[in-house]
C-alpha cells in the first residue's frame, strides 16, 4: 500500500519534471553565435505566455523569403520595455535584430524590434540573462 508521503514525492517529482521541460534556456534553443536581422511583414501576433510571438514574411540570411517565428519576452517583460499588445500590428513591416535557432528552423529569439517608424523596442531575449 503506498504511502501519502511516497504519492506526495511522486507528484512532486512529476510536477517538477512537467516545469522544466516547459521552460527551455536559451543556450538549448538559440545560437548567441548565429546572430541575424531580418526585416519583413507581420502576418500573425501572439501574446501569451510563457513567450510572446511574432511570425513575419522576411527574406533569411540564405535569400528566399519564408514565414519566420519570433520569439519575443513574456507578455510582463515586454510591457515593462513599453510595449502593449496593439504595439506591432498585422501587415507592419519590421526589423528583428536576434539569434538564429539551433535546430534549423526559421525561428529567431529576437533581441531589438524596430518598428517601420525607426522606434526600437527590447524584445526580452533570454539571450542575457543567466542560465539556471
Amino acid at each position: 500500500m503506498l504511502t501519502r508521503q511516497f504519492l506526495a514525492g511522486i507528484v512532486f517529482v512529476v510536477a517538477a519534471a512537467t516545469s522544466a521541460i516547459a521552460h527551455h534556456s536559451f543556450v538549448a534553443e538559440y545560437d548567441i553565435d548565429q546572430p541575424v536581422v531580418l526585416s519583413g511583414t507581420v502576418t500573425k501576433l501572439e501574446w501569451t505566455n510563457p513567450h510572446a510571438w511574432i511570425h513575419m514574411d522576411a527574406t533569411g540570411p540564405d535569400g528566399t523569403v519564408a514565414e519566420w517565428e519570433v520569439e519575443l519576452g513574456s507578455p510582463n517583460t515586454l510591457i515593462r520595455y513599453g510595449w502593449n499588445r496593439n504595439k506591432v500590428q498585422i501587415g507592419e513591416t519590421l526589423t528583428v535584430d536576434g539569434y538564429l535557432s539551433r535546430d534549423g528552423l526559421k525561428r529567431i529569439n529576437s533581441k531589438i524590434i524596430t518598428l517601420a517608424d525607426g522606434s526600437r523596442y527590447e524584445a526580452g531575449s533570454s539571450a542575457l540573462q543567466p542560465t539556471r
